[in-house]
């Protein structure tokens, strides 16, 4: 007699996932299509890098045989500090798909820069596009779960081992992941009457394009590395995990969280 399959994470649902072309999002979108997503609204910032990027992850995703089915893809480019992309994002995603059911607040940047001689510049760019643009997007794609039939929905904001922690080139860059995380316990509590959820993930150190050039120093990587508990560095399929969880019915009853993925750095003080 053959075992019946599994249930689906992420089936029936509409999956929407910020700075989506590569690494963590990008690592996110492949796994809730492992898991069984519906369809996918997937923003990149427009620029010709992740244009390409983005094209050939929506490829992969509406041609892959190995998914339990074949997912559509809408694609929405922007610069999430503007809060007119995240408007766009919700006006796309719905006319398509007529609903939005998960977000992944992913986009974010990181430009390693020395505290006392940063310009305000850095400063400014790096809150508008973490914070700001968190701010916008989860605003908006608040509202549409809000009206939408069955109301509800889960809201997952990407935040830091940084939340946490100091970082002597990261000055304007931990702040940000702070506040993401506030803002997810915040809005789990504004939002929770909806039937909305709210958590926030907390990456160790993740082996991506923000980070490659600061972990091309072979010195520091390996340090991180040893400090690690499982010993090694993190790669976006190991965050994606999560955040599918997170976005299922497995963690209905979980909102204001936090949950730190970190292979173990932040308890290995000794």
């Amino acid at each position: 007699m053959e075992r019946p399959s599994p249930p689906s994470l992420a089936g029936d649902k509409v999956v929407c996932i910020t700075g989506a072309s590569r690494g963590i999002g990008r690592g996110c979108a492949i796994e809730f299509a492992k898991h069984g997503a519906f369809a996918f609204v997937l923003h990149y910032l427009g620029d010709a890098e992740t244009e390409q990027e983005i094209n050939t992850l929506k490829a992969e995703l509406e041609d892959s045989l190995t998914y339990p089915q074949q997912p559509k893809v809408v694609v929405i480019a922007g610069d999430i500090a503007d809060p007119a992309t995240s408007a766009k994002i919700v006006e796309i995603g719905v006319g398509a798909f007529g609903r939005i059911d998960v977000l992944v607040s992913n986009a974010g940047i990181c430009p390693f820069a020395e505290f006392l001689t940063m310009p305000h510049a850095t400063w400014e760019r790096t809150r508008q596009v973490n914070l700001d643009g968190s701010f916008f997007v989860v605003q908006a794609v608040a509202n549409q779960m809000k009206s939408q039939t069955p109301q509800g929905g889960s809201i997952i904001g990407i935040s830091s081992i940084s939340a946490l922690v100091g970082g002597e080139m990261q000055c304007h860059y931990t702040p940000t992941k702070a506040g993401i995380l506030s803002l997810m316990q915040s809005c789990a509590v504004a939002l929770g009457r909806y039937n909305i959820r709210a958590n926030a993930v907390l990456p160790g150190t993740i082996a991506t394009d923000i980070n490659k050039e600061d972990l091309a120093d072979v010195t520091k990587r390996e340090n991180m590395e040893n400090r690690t508990v499982l010993g090694r560095l993190g790669v976006p399929s190991d965050i994606a995990g999560p955040v599918v969880f997170l976005a299922s019915d497995l963690a209905k009853y979980v909102t204001g969280a936090s949950l730190l993925v970190d292979g173990g750095l932040f308890v290995n003080l000794q």
